[in-house]
């Protein structure tokens, strides 16, 4: 498979910067990922970033989690779960820092996850932090017609994961090859009715890099769906 030279910079409390770098290889299908470690030039060997600062806090993200072509989400992960979620930028198009979405003291075994893929296969991803502090990642293949987002990790859909909550925070990204072909106004959130509740816009991260907003958030029921509504 295809892979993609990625990079990212966390600020810790410390005063220390780290360095992440590696050859990841690419997603085709928009659930699956892969581990970006500290970069060799600044630490002995790569490592996971939570064994590499174990005790350490974030403050910022000096660098966003960069692709060479595209970057579609990213996250760092603890035993199975999001603790955090990443913004995602394209190579030259990246232009500040990031203040974390909530407060991360890193663990060993954390690791980053990145989904990165080539612009011709159209992934799109909804990035999601509720009223509780649960953050979630939804995602998936970018076809023709209605698609129906689920958990990069679970596989289960918006409702199943979060029932209850309130999104309070939310930002979703698109490939290059799907930014013509969506045919709605960036992801919804679909009631048990049938009816959008939620929006958020898809961003290109080839063009921009993704940046988080707190506008039209949805409090999620059972039934409900994050969709993406695309042409062939």
């Amino acid at each position: 498979m295809s892979t993609q030279i990625v990079t990212a910079s966390f600020q810790l409390n410390d005063g220390s910067t780290v360095d992440m770098y590696g050859s990841l290889t690419e997603s085709s299908t928009g659930l699956t990922t892969s581990e970006l470690q500290t970069s060799t030039k600044y630490a002995i060997a790569a490592t996971s970033l939570g064994t590499f600062a174990n005790n350490k806090t974030i403050v910022a993200l000096t660098q966003p989690v960069t692709g060479a072509t595209n970057a579609n989400y990213a996250y760092i992960e603890r035993r199975g779960t999001i603790i955090a979620i990443l913004p995602c930028a394209t190579r030259g198009v990246q232009n500040m820092p990031y203040m974390p979405w909530t407060p991360i003291t890193l663990q060993a075994g954390d690791t980053v996850q990145v989904c990165c893929s080539a612009n011709t296969v159209r992934i799109a991803a909804y990035s999601v932090l509720t009223n509780t502090g649960v953050q979630a990642i939804f995602a998936g293949l970018d076809a023709s017609g209605d698609v129906e987002l689920v958990h990069c990790v679970s596989g289960q859909g918006i409702g199943a994961s979060l029932t209850g909550q309130r999104i309070v925070l939310h930002m979703g990204t698109q490939c290059a090859a799907s930014s013509g072909k969506n045919t709605s106004a960036g992801v919804y959130v679909i009631n048990d009715r049938g009816l959008p509740v939620g929006n958020c816009p898809l961003n290109v991260t080839l063009n921009t890099p993704t940046k988080a907003n707190a506008i039209a958030g949805a409090q999620i029921g059972l039934n409900f769906v994050a969709r993406v509504t695309s042409s062939s």
